[in-house]
């Protein structure tokens, strides 16, 4: 299956290693893929902040980087969700509303093409240690995702997967809340990593870096012995050459 892969400008740019390992399960899975180097940003930072103007002209540049006829996968529910619901705002009756729609329709979430579309969910990934999932806002709510990703992990060999209290509760990120609202955002983010540690977990997972990346400065400031990893990066974890699929 051919697909177009998007890199989101934030994972480019910070986690290089999580874009490669996205390549590697999307291979493995069968899939041919296609990269424009040419991409950048679907304009998501600028509609959170209210500058519908400037995110319509880096969502005109997104369409026009993509086809309307291939799968599109993102490793980043948050800019697939801002593609899906926020360019409605942006793109409806303009003149790249058909464009717009066809690729709308066209784009998925890692998990969810994996699980979904390709109807793949064992990759030969092993992991050992205790894991607590992150339901993000943006996944759970734009991109309707929540077995998805648990289907995939319960595949992997060596982890347990723990269900911790309010998983489906905000992590304080938030893009631009972060910045406001940084006292409350930091105390949303303490929360999020209390519940993981009373279930004694060793990682928190989710589908998105952005949420990841604030937890983990929690974690990393107040010296807590729990590491953060995105889904695609325990997908490519641990394999061997002869596993089979």
């Amino acid at each position: 299956m051919k697909i177009e892969l998007f890199i989101p400008c934030f994972i480019d740019q910070l986690y290089p290693e999580t874009a490669f390992n996205t390549i590697k399960v999307l291979e493995k899975a069968g899939c041919e893929i296609s990269y424009n180097s040419k991409q950048t940003c679907c304009g998501q930072p600028a509609y959170n902040a209210g500058y519908w103007e400037q995110a319509k002209e880096i969502g005109t540049k997104f369409l026009s980087d993509f086809s309307e006829s291939e799968y599109i996968v993102a490793p980043s529910s948050s800019c697939v969700g801002m593609v899906k619901g926020g360019y409605n705002d942006l793109f409806t009756n303009t003149i790249v509303h058909n464009k717009c729609r066809n690729v709308q329709s066209n784009i998925f979430e890692l998990s969810d093409f994996l699980v979904n579309v390709l109807k793949k969910d064992y990759f030969g990934a092993e992991l050992e240690g205790k894991a607590v999932y992150h339901d993000s806002c943006s996944g759970l709510r734009e991109c309707k995702i929540k077995e998805e990703p648990r289907q995939l992990l319960s595949r992997v060999i060596g982890l347990e997967m723990l269900e911790m209290k309010d998983t489906d509760m905000c992590c304080g990120f938030g893009g631009t809340f972060a910045v406001k609202f940084d006292a409350i955002s930091s105390a949303m983010a303490e929360q999020k990593v209390n519940n993981a540690l009373e279930m004694d977990a060793d990682y928190i997972i989710s589908t998105d870096l952005s949420c990841l990346l604030h937890l983990d400065g929690y974690i990393k400031k107040n010296n807590i012995p729990l590491k953060t990893m995105h889904l695609a990066d325990v997908l490519a974890n641990g394999w061997l050459e002869s596993t089979e699929y």
